[in-house]
């Protein structure tokens, strides 16, 4: 019997291991369910928005960990001021500490903060933490962080039509300038990348006005967990589910299986 190693050549397997699929670039989240979490507890609502933030601080360090370079979450939509005052003035304080406490921990993690939305109308003081936690981060771009505060498609719409009126009506924009790349370029989120997965909590299946535009092509995943039990192990398994999808963009799925070849 020969003592020599075995051919590896022979059972390339042996040697060779894929390298893991590369991550989405851009993941959005619907955090819902912090009030469903705290009435199953028998607490107010406000407590689940609280707890909701450990599940934000999970999600930022979970997408990070795993190379996701942006995480947009949608915080505050422009519906949102329908609901109780109470309940939204404390919204409003918890995000002007949630940045006032994390502020430091993205700067650390090299961590860029944006914002999409009408933020002029949020509260002065949480305008001005946000203002603070946006210069101090300003100059990370491996990883952004984007929150979406007072926002809702159809006013990002609106305002983007305006702006393209405006722009037409000063002569810099021609009728037939007015391309897809146009509108994009116009919109809140005109240098972010569309999103390639979007996750919503709660069981919930519906996407509530968020990114209807920039989501054309995303893939969706609704899951039963509450916002406030999200873990970065939920995030993760989100995004193996997406591994899982065949992303066409409008074509076979034999032409996306030739052009991989």
């Amino acid at each position: 019997m020969s003592d020599a190693p075995p051919d590896a050549s022979a059972n390339p397997s042996a040697t060779t291991t894929l390298p893991p699929p590369a991550p989405p670039v851009h993941v959005a989240i619907i955090m819902d369910g912090n009030g469903r979490w705290a009435r199953q507890r028998g607490l107010p609502r406000l407590e689940g928005h609280r707890r909701g933030a450990d599940a934000v601080r999970a999600a930022i360090e979970g997408a990070q960990a795993q190379g996701i370079r942006y995480l947009t979450l949608y915080a505050f939509s422009s519906e949102n001021w329908k609901r109780p005052q109470d309940e939204v003035g404390g919204l409003m304080n918890l995000l002007e500490h949630f940045l006032k406490r994390e502020t430091k921990t993205l700067v650390k993690n090299r961590i860029r903060l944006r914002t999409i939305g009408r933020t002029d109308a949020l509260p002065p003081p949480v305008r001005a933490q946000l203002a603070a936690a946006i210069e101090a981060t300003a100059p990370f771009t491996e990883h952004t962080l984007i929150l979406a505060l007072n926002y809702g498609s159809r006013i990002e719409l609106t305002d983007t039509v305006r702006r393209i009126a405006v722009d037409a009506a000063a002569g810099t924009l021609t009728p037939d300038a007015i391309t897809w790349d146009a509108i994009a370029a116009r919109l809140d989120t005109a240098d972010i990348p569309d999103p390639d997965l979007v996750i919503r909590t709660s069981g919930e299946m519906r996407i509530s006005n968020f990114l209807l535009l920039q989501a054309a092509y995303a893939e969706f995943i609704f899951t039963p967990v509450l916002w406030p039990d999200f873990r970065e192990t939920d995030l993760a398994a989100a995004v193996a589910e997406y591994h899982r999808r065949e992303r066409r963009f409008g074509c076979t799925g034999e032409q996306i299986n030739a052009s991989s070849q």
